[in-house]
């Protein structure tokens, strides 16, 4: 299906949506994070439960791995529940983790067939046993796969991430394998979920928030933002090489000058 994005040149091409948009192979963010929202305005204005909202934006992460795996993204990590998340009424948080384990699932099999290896960051250990038990088998059987890394945020909150970071180093202090004067942004880096793995260089957030919304608030200090006002399952494929097309016109300088 790579070739929808190729053309003769090597350089990927989107749909008719997006028609004259050429985007370079060479130049592809290597990690790009997403913040699937809009689910619930989306059932709302079809006038349907909010459930219904999530179910169909699993179809839209289906798609979107599918072309980030094609045009060359190394990692695709996506906000599927947060810290805050719990707020939600409890039948809600029930259909999701639900709703997370059928995707587990219905999934491992075209995972694997793709070489997608399923990653989780969060503190998965107050999940319910079973999921957490599906979490960990999923995980084992696509570790193995040299793809695309498929970066599940999970009861994750970035503020909860360095609270932990910092805790983790406190012992270390404690236990005197650390001293204070060693701490870095290296060391921070290593106590992180995502330590390692490279900063996101493209966040992309559907439904028409600017803001981040408690994620990835260490790793995104240098990311470009991609914003769009459509609700996140009607996010096609086309709009993620429009995100991508965007992001290469960008001169990324971190924090220096301009070239």
């Amino acid at each position: 299906m790579w070739q929808r994005w190729f053309n003769k040149n090597n350089y990927a091409q989107s749909e008719p949506d997006t028609a004259g948009l050429v985007i370079d192979p060479v130049k592809i963010p290597a990690h790009v994070a997403i913040i699937m929202d809009g689910n619930g305005r989306w059932a709302k204005a079809k006038g349907m439960p909010r459930v219904f909202g999530h179910r169909a934006g699993v179809e839209t992460l289906r798609e979107i791995v599918k072309t980030a795996s094609q045009i060359g993204v190394k990692v695709l990590t996506a906000y599927a529940f947060s810290t805050e998340n719990w707020k939600r009424p409890a039948d809600e948080v029930a259909f999701l983790m639900n709703l997370l384990a059928e995707y587990l699932d219905s999934e491992i099999e075209e995972l694997n067939q793709n070489q997608v290896k399923l990653r989780f960051i969060g503190d998965t250990e107050q999940l319910a046993p079973a999921l957490k038990a599906k979490i960990a088998e999923t995980t084992r059987l696509t570790a193995q796969n040299s793809g695309l890394i498929l970066n599940l945020a999970v009861n994750y909150g970035g503020r909860a991430e360095l609270v932990r970071a910092f805790r983790l180093m406190a012992d270390k202090i404690s236990n005197g394998a650390l001293t204070a004067a060693e701490i870095t942004e290296d060391v921070v880096n290593a106590h992180l979920y995502t330590a390692d793995l490279p900063d996101p260089d493209l966040l992309i957030r559907p439904s028409g928030d600017l803001r981040l919304s408690n994620y990835l608030l260490w790793q995104v200090a240098y990311t470009e933002f991609w914003f769009t006002n459509v609700n996140w399952p009607d996010f096609k494929p086309h709009h993620f090489i429009e995100a991508i097309y965007e992001y290469q016109q960008r001169e990324r300088r971190f924090g220096g000058l301009k070239k």
